[in-house]
């Protein structure tokens, strides 16, 4: 019984390690990527968005075969095509010579649109509507969320380039807090299950994650501003409370997909935290709730 308990303890020590060493080396991936510069960004957010394709087409083959059967054509050329809208997004800021990021995804994006359906009914015996819907479901879940992440990057020009990678900072950091947070508290005091999709998450944890996220962003934001300005620890606070509450869904939709596939991770390229849709679950919704934010607060002034 004690080799027993010794053994485990040192299976939970070594997992702990992975999990640790894990979590830095993404982190400061991350990190490098979003502050570096534009490209570090695009070509970072680019390995996302097609991993995350990855993922989610093996997930929803689980959870329905016959969309095992869709053609190569139509299994990379949505990828591509989701591709395409994050090029859209890009604006006027992506440049390779004269030639523009965002005028080819638009031309890119709208060949493909009247390429692939020619292709699925030559090479297609029977047309499934249900394999279109899931492919366009994923356009939307991933590529359209990631395309206005990618826009959010791309708000302001030159000189005030900082403050987009402050954008896309504040939403990744706000998960990250109330993530973390939320585990914390909920491993403490969480005793109320939150719903059956995600047995582990807890009202008390949940709700911990959050508010914890909107203190602590509104606290950098207090000293982020040259002076004490409630509209700046404001705007703070309200992304914080956007993105955490956004990306608790966001994670709940992955709970539910995975539970549908009968799987524990959508896939292992992070040792002992799962694939890429493990990570980004919360990303894919909180982005387009913050992006709404920011265009009215821009449209319409604070």
């Amino acid at each position: 019984m004690v080799l027993y308990y010794l053994h485990s303890m040192v299976l939970q020590v070594g997992n702990f390690r992975t999990r640790a060493l894990t979590a830095l080396v993404f982190a400061a991936i991350m990190l490098g990527g979003v502050l570096w510069n534009k490209w570090s960004f695009f070509i970072l957010f680019s390995v996302i968005h097609f991993g995350c394709w990855y993922e989610y087409q093996w997930l929803v083959g689980l959870i329905d075969p016959g969309y095992t059967k869709i053609t190569r054509f139509h299994r990379y050329g949505v990828m591509l095509a989701g591709w395409c809208i994050m090029l859209y997004f890009t604006d006027n800021l992506y440049y390779i010579g004269d030639l523009s990021l965002s005028k080819l995804g638009f031309w890119g994006g709208l060949i493909l649109l009247f390429v692939l359906p020619v292709l699925e009914i030559l090479f297609v015996q029977k047309i499934r509507l249900k394999n279109i819907a899931h492919s366009a479901f994923g356009l939307i879940y991933i590529s359209l969320t990631l395309g206005l992440l990618t826009r959010l990057r791309c708000m302001y020009y030159d000189d005030l380039d900082y403050f987009n990678k402050l954008l896309v900072l504040m939403i990744i950091v706000s998960l990250w807090i109330n993530d973390t947070m939320a585990y914390i508290m909920g491993s403490l005091i969480g005793k109320t299950p939150l719903t059956s999709i995600s047995p582990k998450k807890t009202w008390e944890g949940t709700i911990s994650g959050i508010l914890l996220s909107i203190i602590v962003m509104g606290v950098v934001g207090y000293f982020v501003s040259s002076e004490f300005d409630w509209q700046t620890i404001l705007q703070w606070m309200s992304i914080a409370a956007i993105a955490s509450v956004a990306g608790t869904f966001g994670d709940l939709l992955q709970s539910k997909l995975k539970r549908l596939a009968n799987v524990k991770d959508s896939g292992n390229i992070l040792p002992g935290h799962g694939g890429f849709l493990d990570r980004f679950d919360s990303l894919l919704l909180a982005a387009p709730f913050v992006w709404v934010y920011i265009t009215l607060i821009t449209k319409f002034g604070s």
